[in-house]
């Protein structure tokens, strides 16, 4: 069982100015210690860390909490893909056996198309050099964008992160549905099902809300390339960890007990080939 989604930080008001006022109960420490327990209570055996700020020190922190810590099996760190020594920094950062792989938070990025740059590109042609996977992080208009990205690197492990964060509050399934189906057409591009709790209406949300997005999903990538991340604590801005977790364990409970073993672990242990 392994949680492929979540997230560690020291709170910085200036750094994490993402975390706005009403969103206050993140804005605290989190810990390895504070998602121990929940990762027990729910029989989880281990985690992805993904970074939350863009910075090489942000990375350097996720490994070192890594480190010291078992049940972090792997870290998705930040290193500017864009910068003319991204060859350099790749070569330094192989050296961590926990380093999985890479993110950028292009959400934030005010170009839609930002995904198709000449220079982003470039950093992201290195990382199957390295063995080193890329999540993808984007808002449903970006995802043309995405599906173009993709095709020239069949042999980049690719996985899309919370869904593309569909409206979910919002009950809009198109045209997020048929970009998410051309895009799972790609092999070597997973999905997370995660995040999909801070998607919909933080107070007032119903398990039946996500179906129609789950059942997308599923259907356009199978078992064989989903993977289950609690987004915690981001996800504490609308449900507690055990709540988010049985959203999606409720779904699969009809699959076949190999197709759980993939979701909820397997498939995350192979596609960041995670150690230990």
């Amino acid at each position: 069982m392994i949680d492929a989604h979540q997230h560690f930080w020291n709170y910085d008001a200036a750094r994490d100015a993402w975390i706005t006022d009403d969103m206050a109960v993140l804005q605290k420490d989190f810990r390895p210690a504070d998602l121990h327990q929940e990762l027990l209570a729910n029989h989880f055996d281990g985690c992805v860390a993904v970074q939350a700020a863009q910075s090489e020190s942000e990375t350097q922190f996720l490994l070192e909490l890594a480190a010291a810590h078992s049940f972090i099996k792997g870290v998705v760190g930040w290193v500017d893909l864009r910068a003319d020594n991204v060859a350099a920094r790749l070569d330094y950062f192989s050296q961590f056996d926990k380093l999985c792989g890479f993110r950028h938070i292009v959400q934030a990025e005010p170009d839609d198309d930002f995904l198709w740059r000449e220079d982003f590109r470039r950093g992201i042609a290195l990382l199957n050099d390295y063995h080193f996977t890329y999540d993808i992080l984007i808002y449903p208009q970006q995802l043309p964008a995405a599906i173009r990205f993709v095709e020239p690197f069949p042999e980049q492990r690719f996985v899309l992160d919370h869904l593309a964060k569909p409206f979910i509050k919002d009950r809009k399934i198109d045209p997020w549905a048929a970009q998410i189906r051309e895009l799972a057409k790609h092999p070597n591009l997973y999905c997370k099902v995660s995040g999909m709790v801070t998607e919909a209406n933080w107070q007032n949300w119903h398990q039946d809300d996500f179906t129609p997005y789950l059942d997308v999903v599923f259907d356009a990538f199978g078992a064989d390339k989903i993977m289950y991340g609690s987004d915690w604590p981001v996800c504490l801005l609308a449900a507690n960890y055990a709540t988010v977790f049985g959203l999606v364990a409720d779904y699969a409970k009809s699959f076949s007990a190999a197709d759980r073993v993939k979701i909820f672990g397997l498939n995350a242990t192979r596609f960041y080939q995670l150690k230990g």
